[in-house]
């Protein structure tokens, strides 16, 4: 046999080979015409995209901003002496609740009191002379020149000793208000002056609550406004009430300083304390609310897209305040309207919709 021959016969057995393997799978790399009548017809037009939805209704929304501040003392006074002189009595303890008027420091008036002994003496005696003054003045036995000098050295001994009993009153030091005292810086028979401190007194019930808000909300918040706030050494929130606005804007920051009351009958609250603050300035009662993957923004302006009869349909929207999680709407949609939250970057008008589920 020559050696084409022997090529040719090696090249059939090859394909007879091939072709043996290959015969079970033919039917479904050649399908017959037969076959193909009895398949699935081909899908075409555009697919149906499956998202998820949120039904609008009316909520309530709080239009609130988010600052920090601090807590301040109601009232809050460094107790220190108007005279100098020596400390002889302290009748306070650290940390103790002192009421209104009570004596907090006494200081050495032995001095004082001498003198306002010696004036007493000296108004007794003028007050007799001018008793006997007057008896005879009626009696026109003296002269009313007479009786004016001796009724004028009687209201001179009389304002002598009011002078001196104020000298006296500054020797003691009382509570201007009920408050709780604070650590004392000095002991019984130190020297003080007039800006030597003694002690620090605070009115802690209720605290101040004192922050600041950026000036575009300066015509948002009045007073009577209500916060809530967390301090760091407590995890319960708080409460307080806006009771009075600084009327005028720092101009170096631009910030409207502001002051709110709360309470603190248990003392939860300490002065210097960091504040967390969420300053409620408005509630709407039917706010139409969307999450924020809802809404998408554009060159000039923002839209959503609605789902109706299975189709997907743009609309125009106006927003308004924004929290974490959600957008206010203002206009562009009604209540009851099905807004898609998902799929919204591929989403287009008139695009083929299936809502999985709704909110």
């Amino acid at each position: 046999m020559s050696k084409a021959a022997r090529i040719i016969l090696l090249v059939v057995i090859i394909l007879s080979v091939v072709a043996w393997a290959l015969y079970p799978r033919f039917g479904d790399i050649f399908p017959s015409s037969k076959d193909s009548a009895v398949g699935p017809p081909a899908a075409f037009g555009p697919s149906t995209t499956p998202v998820t939805a949120t039904v609008v209704a009316p909520t309530q929304l709080e239009n609130k901003i988010l600052i920090t501040g601090s807590v301040q003392p109601n009232e809050v006074l460094e107790v220190k002496s108007e005279v100098s002189g020596v400390i002889t009595k302290i009748h306070f303890k650290e940390g103790q609740d002192i009421k209104k008027g009570q004596t907090l420091i006494s200081l050495k008036d032995d001095e004082l009191q001498a003198q306002l002994e010696k004036l007493r003496y000296s108004k007794k005696l003028n007050e007799e002379l001018e008793f006997r003054q007057r008896k005879l003045l009626e009696k026109e036995a003296i002269s009313r020149e007479e009786y004016d000098i001796s009724l004028t050295q009687l209201n001179t001994s009389e304002a002598d000793i009011k002078l001196l009993q104020a000298q006296l009153d500054r020797m003691t030091i009382e509570a201007p208000f009920d408050g709780i005292v604070g650590l004392r810086e000095v002991s019984e028979g130190a020297y003080v002056t007039s800006s030597t401190v003694i002690a620090n007194f605070y009115s802690l019930d209720p605290v101040k609550i004192e922050f600041s808000i950026p000036g575009k909300y300066a015509g948002e918040v009045k007073v009577g406004d209500k916060l809530n706030f967390r301090v760091d050494a407590s995890e319960e929130q708080f409460e307080g009430t806006v009771y009075v606005i600084e009327p005028r804007i720092d101009p170096s920051t631009r910030t409207l300083k502001i002051r709110a009351f709360s309470p603190n009958k248990e003392r939860k609250l300490l002065p210097g304390q960091f504040a967390r603050i969420e300053l409620i300035m408005d509630t709407i009662e039917d706010a139409m609310l969307l999450p924020t993957q809802a809404v998408v923004p554009e060159l000039n302006g923002h839209k959503v897209y609605i789902a109706r009869g299975g189709k997907a349909e743009s609309r125009k929207v106006q927003i308004g305040i924004r929290t974490n999680d959600n957008v206010q709407i203002l206009e562009g949609i009604n209540l009851q309207d099905t807004v898609i939250t998902s799929g919204i970057l591929q989403m287009r008008p008139g695009a083929s919709v299936s809502i999985t589920s709704v909110n």
